[in-house]
């Protein structure tokens, strides 16, 4: 390579630092807050997306949603639902339980869908905007109806609701 390439490269090499230095000043990302995120996931929840949704039968759709709480709930519920496991401990997280008889979202699928899909500001991701799609969320919600409560509750009764 001649000397006058060496230049030229050695001044693009520099030129390149030196636009790369300056790119590296102090900056700062805010993320937005717990309540911001919750509201945006909120503002973009839309129970229409779960009206064309279809399964083999509701077996599958279970073991599916079995698979997901396993894998993104049970840490802070627990195996059986009840929250108050070591994670949330460790992290001072109040998780609720799901197979409280007087649990507020038991009697609707919508209601357990919407709370998967927008979180809550107390902790719960906001799976929808960034963690599970669709299909996902309504199999862990009716994993969680249909099949975690009455087999924690001893209530068959549960698999025979819409």
């Amino acid at each position: 390579m001649s000397i006058r390439a060496t230049r030229y490269v050695a001044c693009v090499c520099l030129i390149g630092l030196s636009a790369l230095a300056a790119g590296c000043g102090e900056k700062t990302f805010d993320p937005p807050d717990r309540e911001a995120r919750v509201a945006d996931a909120d503002a973009r929840f839309q129970s229409v997306r779960f009206d064309t949704l279809t399964w083999v039968d509701d077996e599958e759709r279970a073991l599916i949603g079995n698979g997901i709480y396993a894998s993104r709930c049970r840490d802070c519920h627990g195996t059986l639902g009840r929250g108050e496991t070591d994670y949330d401990r460790a992290r001072g997280l109040e998780v609720p339980s799901l197979v409280e008889p007087e649990w507020r979202m038991a009697e609707s699928l919508d209601s357990v869908r919407h709370r998967v899909y927008v979180g809550h500001a107390a902790g719960m991701p906001n799976w929808g905007v960034g963690g599970l799609s669709v299909g996902e969320i309504d199999a862990v919600s009716f994993y969680v109806l249909e099949r975690l409560r009455p087999e924690i509750l001893g209530d068959e009764s549960g698999r025979d609701r819409p």
